[in-house]
């Protein structure tokens, strides 16, 4: 069964950067630039994992995450924040609103790939 990760920023260069790390590591991708799009993609394709920007255009990646942990469809998916915005409070924000992990980019393969094996595993 392969492993279908959501991959949400607003920045289409990075999207593609670590969609083609997931995909050479075997994993499929779908991609999201907003939080909104984010919503509803999760709802439409479940996926196992979501990887989430903080900083999105129409609301936080906090605000998604909220959105996705109150639908009893998608409540169990562990999403993994990501953003450069590096204080505590971002973090704090992230873990409330449901976020399993708060990284700090820029992020290395080996480091967002091990976090992603690692929720994977944990939901399984």
């Amino acid at each position: 069964m392969t492993t279908v990760v959501l991959i949400v920023d607003d920045n289409e260069r990075l999207r593609g950067m670590l969609a083609q790390v997931l995909h050479s590591r075997g994993y499929e991708t779908v991609e999201a630039a907003t939080g909104s799009e984010a919503v509803t993609k999760t709802s439409s394709t479940r996926p196992d994992l979501i990887v989430m920007d903080f900083d999105l255009p129409d609301m936080t990646g906090a605000d998604a995450a909220r959105i996705i942990k109150n639908d009893p469809r998608t409540q169990m998916i562990p999403i993994i924040g990501c953003s450069a915005l590096s204080g505590s409070e971002f973090r704090h924000a992230a873990l409330e609103a449901g976020m399993v992990e708060y990284l700090i980019k820029p992020l290395s393969e080996e480091r967002i790939t091990a976090k992603i094996a690692q929720f994977i595993l944990s939901e399984r």
